[in-house]
């Protein structure tokens, strides 16, 4: 069976934002930073064909880690898991490929997004219990012209900063850029989700108010379930309170 390289990549992804203190050979030999190289190994070793070698160099590298020459092995360490990291991409679909967002990188996180939104001809909708201006502030006019934009959050949840911003945002461009806001009833939504056209659903790990500003965050296109959630999602929209 082949190594699902998504997971892998994921895995790799958060691992390389929570590293260990490295400022030290003392600090590399406290369990904390010991239990890490070894995450680091077992998740190098299942990339497979193509990145064996490495599987090897890294065994090698902490081993390394007790000598003198430890602040080169430690570099070495890094360099092969972003090696590792690289070598799963090429086996992501297209979609996939670059959707782990590192903590903190609030730009590549505008960019990803960004081409999911710019992707939209006729209708984007955007699920988040926990909306607010930052939506429309920092992604919203990613969108093309005449695209309506619709946004589904929780009546209980969303930041009062949302329907004031939505207010502005429709003053200000109109039919340009059409916007429609509803709230749900309380815990009805349960994703953060983006639907595009219908058709195309990615599911986000985090609210679009904090992406990729406090922890790792994913970008994961729902192929095999977009219809369901489409429909699901849309069901709710139709039984949601107008707010803007």
């Amino acid at each position: 069976m082949p190594p699902d390289y998504m997971q892998l990549y994921a895995q790799l992804g958060r691992l390389l934002q929570t590293p260990p203190d490295t400022s030290t050979y003392q600090a590399l030999q406290q369990p904390e930073a010991l239990q890490w190289l070894g995450r680091g190994h077992a998740l190098v070793s299942q990339v497979g064909v193509g990145a064996g070698f490495d599987a090897i160099s890294y065994s090698q590298a902490v081993k390394g880690l007790s000598t003198s020459a430890w602040p080169t092995r430690c570099t070495e360490i890094f360099a092969i898991l972003f090696r590792a990291m690289g070598h799963c991409e090429i086996y992501l679909p297209a979609t996939a490929a670059g959707a782990f967002i590192p903590v903190g990188n609030s730009f590549d996180a505008y960019v990803a997004l960004a081409k999911i939104l710019q992707d939209a001809r006729t209708d984007v909708m955007i699920v988040d219990p926990y909306l607010d201006e930052a939506v429309l502030t920092e992604f919203a006019s990613s969108m093309q012209e005449g695209v309506m934009l619709r946004l589904l959050a929780d009546e209980a949840s969303h930041k009062a900063s949302l329907i004031p911003a939505a207010a502005k945002w429709s003053a200000q461009y109109g039919t340009t850029r059409p916007l429609a806001v509803r709230l749900s009833m309380p815990k009805t939504l349960h994703d953060r989700a983006i639907f595009v056209d219908g058709g195309k659903a990615w599911t986000l790990t985090q609210s679009l108010k904090d992406f990729a500003k406090r922890s790792p965050a994913e970008i994961v296109r729902a192929d095999d379930t977009a219809a369901l959630k489409v429909a699901a999602y849309e069901a709710i929209w139709g039984m949601s309170k107008v707010a803007a």
